[in-house]
């Protein structure tokens, strides 16, 4: 382990021992740290180095570079889930060879991509269930980071579509109840990926309250959503969230002027965003909406 690596990292943000270690651990365990080399837990260590913009990993010249490249490639697919872009999520993951990432944090944001993937493209259970079963029960098995509830939202989503609610609801239930426990927390983080991943949870969670129309707490979810993309300037999701919002004031019997206004709002972002999924969605939204009107005014 280079400790320079990490103490340089400290100097060039112009941030204190103080300021570093606050909240996480005593100015005298970073001291003993940077100055004699006492290692402190890991889960000390992580939180430092994530302050710092680091990964342990990272603290390892050999590692550097091929971790530095790893989180470019992860977090660019991150950005083509956003925008549905399953193609090329499937031809970007295909490239890698997951034996080449030596970051913990990494590995996990890989196996999420695969296994959510596979959940959302109807892909063989066995290696979803494989995928996620890495982060749950090895690399993270406390369940301490945000990969945990992605993974639970893959599960949740696959028993969705099998329509195995109860076992569905299993799932979103610990993942909403992650959301508003820790809303503090999530809600501030330093990077645009570690909100797309938090706006990941939070859109699939709504998406399930409404399939079982359940729309206060879809609505719930849906405002935290458009609330966080709102406060941090971000429209990938807002779309996606948009289009929820009318989708429950339909379910809820809302006026048509509110549904359309809401749908017409979900367009103006897809086209921003350039999500030709989201545009097609709307269209079909609206002409059911339209005949469903028709009926009931027979």
């Amino acid at each position: 382990m280079d400790i320079n690596i990490f103490i340089e990292r400290r100097k060039s943000l112009k941030m204190s021992q103080v300021k570093l270690c606050k909240g996480i651990c005593t100015q005298s365990t970073l001291s003993k740290f940077e100055n004699n080399g006492h290692v402190p837990s890991l889960n000390i260590l992580n939180k430092l180095c994530e302050r710092l913009g680091l990964s342990v990993d990272d603290l390892y010249k050999n590692s550097t570079d091929s971790t530095s490249y790893m989180r470019t490639v992860l977090e660019r697919i991150e950005r083509e889930f956003m925008m549905e872009s399953y193609p090329e999520v499937a031809q970007s993951l295909n490239e890698i060879d997951v034996n080449t990432i030596n970051n913990t944090t990494l590995k996990m944001q890989y196996y999420y991509q695969k296994g959510l993937f596979t959940a959302l493209t109807n892909g063989k259970s066995e290696e979803m269930f494989f995928y996620f079963s890495r982060i749950l029960d090895d690399l993270d098995e406390r369940h301490q980071t945000i990969y945990s509830y992605i993974a639970y939202v893959g599960l949740g989503t696959f028993y969705l579509r099998i329509n195995q609610i109860k076992e569905a609801s299993f799932y979103f239930e610990k993942v909403a109840q992650y959301i508003e426990q820790n809303e503090k927390e999530l809600y501030s983080k330093d990077n645009v990926n570690a909100y797309l991943r938090i706006l990941t949870i939070v859109y699939f969670t709504a998406d399930f309250y409404i399939k079982v129309h359940d729309y206060e707490k879809g609505q719930d979810m849906v405002n935290r959503g458009i609330r966080l993309c709102s406060e941090q300037h971000m429209t990938y999701y807002l779309p996606r969230l948009k289009f929820l919002a009318a989708k429950i004031a339909i379910g809820k019997d809302r006026p048509k002027e509110e549904v359309d206004n809401l749908l017409t709002e979900s367009s103006a972002f897809a086209k921003i965003n350039r999500n030709e999924v989201v545009e097609l969605r709307i269209n079909a939204l609206r002409n059911e909406y339209s005949e469903k009107n028709k009926k009931d005014s027979q």
